[in-house]
């Protein structure tokens, strides 16, 4: 919609977790590069944490991008509100696409063949958990734990990946079994102010615009509104350059940013 005016061949602020937009502060580099480690490392469990819209989603995707796909294979769950056996009959399904798996003894069996077939053909098993903070059923964490007793005699089958908000944590600690197993952990912060004007400018970059659009002050007041929180700046940044299209405006200044901030109902954090 405001494409035109600004020259960008696309929006450069979608919450969408699209790899090609990825910022990698030194936070974000971190993160990754303990995902890569926990997963070509075989070691067993990873857990990354983080604020909502810290970038968590986006750094699976990125996870997925990086990792050749003849060399792994990943379930990925995003809703894991589901009962146990769903859980493991979901995870199966996206491995080998059958559904049939009505039992728990026959998903397990299903999913041990998966896990040696992959083995047999030199390719690693990751079973990625998104929003684990709003698993409902204590027991997933149990069937989730279980699965990384599939091991070889020296190393894991599979990598489990748990993503999920701070309380995350507390919900591990309280299950010191999996916490043992879960041996790459990190917790992600949010963006400082001089990586918020770094993160602004490579979001515009990427979508095409290779000159600043947004003022210092205006950079300044997204940091103090959003706290640094990618998607709290990027709902910032996209309604300001729509208000500074509309306006006919070449610059977004901190008055535009302020105005967009109380239509938002965003406050300091």
């Amino acid at each position: 919609m405001y494409e035109n005016h600004w020259h960008c061949d696309a929006k450069p602020f979608e919450n969408t977790p699209d790899p090609d937009y990825f910022y990698c502060s030194p936070k974000h580099e971190e993160a990754l590069s303990r995902l890569l480690y926990a997963v070509k490392e075989r070691k067993g469990g990873v857990m990354l944490t983080g604020e909502p819209g810290c970038g968590k989603t986006l750094l699976s995707r990125v996870l997925l991008k990086e990792l050749n796909s003849d060399m792994y294979q990943f379930a990925i769950i995003f809703n894991p509100r589901l009962s146990p056996l769903n859980l493991l009959q979901e995870i199966v399904y996206q491995l080998d696409g059958d559904s049939r798996h009505s039992s728990k003894i026959r998903v397990l069996r299903a999913f041990d063949d998966i896990l040696r077939a992959n083995r047999n053909r030199k390719r690693s098993t990751v079973i990625v958990v998104d929003e684990a903070q709003a698993i409902t059923h204590k027991n997933c964490f149990e069937e989730l734990r279980l699965l990384l007793n599939f091991q070889s005699n020296d190393d894991f089958l599979l990598t489990l990946v748990l993503l999920g908000q701070p309380e995350l944590k507390s919900r591990i600690n309280d299950l010191p079994q999996l916490k043992q197993r879960l041996t790459v952990r990190y917790h992600l912060n949010a963006l400082s102010e001089d990586e918020t004007s770094a993160y602004i400018q490579h979001r515009l970059k990427s979508a095409g615009i290779h000159h600043q659009i947004f003022s210092g002050e205006a950079c300044r007041e997204i940091y103090y509104l959003s706290g640094g929180v990618p998607r709290r700046i990027n709902n910032i940044c996209d309604m300001a350059l729509l208000v500074g299209a509309a306006h006919g405006t070449g610059e977004i200044d901190q008055k535009i940013v302020g105005d967009v901030a109380v239509d938002l109902e965003e406050v300091p954090v």
